[in-house]
């Protein structure tokens, strides 16, 4: 045997079921998908609850759907009347799609798989690429697993192309491989992973609903006659504190407020010199004027950091009056509408849709709040469902964790 033949790593992966054996076959992606055309419809050119043709947006790809789409089960927007595609290719059971673009190497190339369309018209939307078996050498429900896998991933990371934002294209899948297992090794692998999937989704849907239960109770209590009308100026006052000490760099995230900017984003967006940045301590509301989902003038979250950090110039750094007045404004601003109906009246949009308001005009709109007694009652209320949500949260990550092991030591 000579030295090469020694040392080279048959194609199989780390773990396997049992009574499988033998190398998968790994082919370039573009060898096992046929690609189609997609559109570039808007959201503003889409509507829940049409009667057109479905359409799949690559931001529900990121965030708003499971990995298998099922069509009985999934929630997607029709094209509006007027603005259907000349040239369109339906999807079919089977059929995959994924975000070409994500400002996060994470997340490019994030795919789903068409596992039941239910006899409904569907096509792929803006910034999605639509593939399709056509050697049909895979089963249903393998392939988005696959092309999730760290082996396959860590190949898209290395050519995704761009600075702030990252992209592929379709040419980018003549330079990748995939391995391909028989389908009886298919089916064991997809039905595994899918469980765990089924159960991610359950846990998500426990952690919505106590997130539902805290937003009912600061509905409520805006209504109560024990809530008074303030000016947010005379319960928060801006911390003007600079980053002299050169703190970690975080920004703010709708799903997980203040946050390491490499943690969340995988990457850190700071200036070279941080010195002038803003210093955030544990207790402090933040607020970034970033527009983003259903946050059109920004988002307000309060910082559970135990240590100092340091945000952008560019965000407003406030230190409330004590810390329950600040986990009420947090929860507060945690619903869409609320912030969009406190911010509305305060927001001037400028040149290239930017939103022009300064740190102190922040504070100048008036929030009811509950008085002292009922505010003390009320945050100890949230705080127990806020430990609990974090319970149920941690144990989310365990199933992502376990996934994520799998997707990295299943495949080739």
């Amino acid at each position: 045997m000579s030295d090469t033949q020694k040392h080279t790593k048959p194609n199989v992966p780390n773990l396997r079921f049992p009574g499988f054996s033998g190398e998968w076959e790994r082919m370039k992606a573009s060898d096992l998908l046929e690609f189609f055309s997609t559109n570039s419809l808007s959201w503003e050119q889409l509507e829940f609850g049409g009667t057109g043709l479905l359409n799949l947006h690559y931001g529900l790809i990121h965030n708003g759907l499971p990995s298998q789409i099922d069509i009985n089960n999934s929630s997607l927007p029709a094209i509006k009347a007027g603005n259907e595609p000349r040239r369109i290719t339906l999807c079919k059971e089977g059929d995959i799609a994924f975000a070409d673009a994500s400002e996060d190497t994470n997340d490019v190339g994030k795919v789903v798989e068409f596992v039941d369309c239910a006899g409904k018209n569907v096509v792929c939307g803006l910034h999605t690429i639509h593939g399709r078996d056509k050697l049909d050498i895979t089963v249903l429900g393998f392939k988005v697993y696959a092309f999730s896998s760290k082996a396959f991933h860590d190949q898209i990371k290395r050519i995704a192309q761009g600075t702030k934002v990252f992209s592929i294209s379709v040419g980018c899948f003549d330079e990748v491989c995939v391995g391909i297992p028989s389908k009886e090794e298919q089916k064991r692998i997809a039905g595994l992973l899918s469980l765990i999937d089924q159960r991610i989704a359950i846990q998500n849907k426990v952690i919505e609903k106590y997130e539902s239960l805290i937003r009912a109770i600061i509905l409520r209590s805006q209504s109560s006659s024990f809530s008074r009308k303030v000016y947010l100026r005379e319960i928060l006052n801006e911390r003007k504190e600079l980053n002299e000490h050169g703190y970690d760099i975080c920004s703010v995230s709708v799903s997980k407020g203040v946050v390491n900017q490499v943690e969340c984003l995988g990457r850190s967006f700071a200036a070279k010199e941080t010195a002038h940045y803003h210093v955030v301590h544990k207790g402090d509301i933040v607020y970034t004027k970033s527009p983003t989902g259903e946050f059109p003038y920004g988002i307000i979250k309060q910082s559970y950091l135990d240590a100092p950090v340091a945000v952008s110039p560019l965000y407003g750094v406030y230190k409330p009056i004590d810390y329950l007045t600040g986990i009420y404004l947090h929860h507060f601003f945690c619903s869409p509408q609320n912030a969009k109906n406190y911010l509305h009246k305060l927001i001037q949009k400028g040149a290239k849709n930017t939103i022009n308001i300064t740190n102190q005009h922040f504070l100048d709109n008036l929030i009811s709040i509950p008085e002292d007694d009922a505010l003390q009652r009320i945050v100890a209320l949230i705080e127990i469902l806020s430990a609990k949500v974090s319970l149920e949260r941690k144990l989310l990550s365990f199933y992502s964790k376990q996934k994520t092991f799998l997707l990295s030591k299943l495949f080739i």
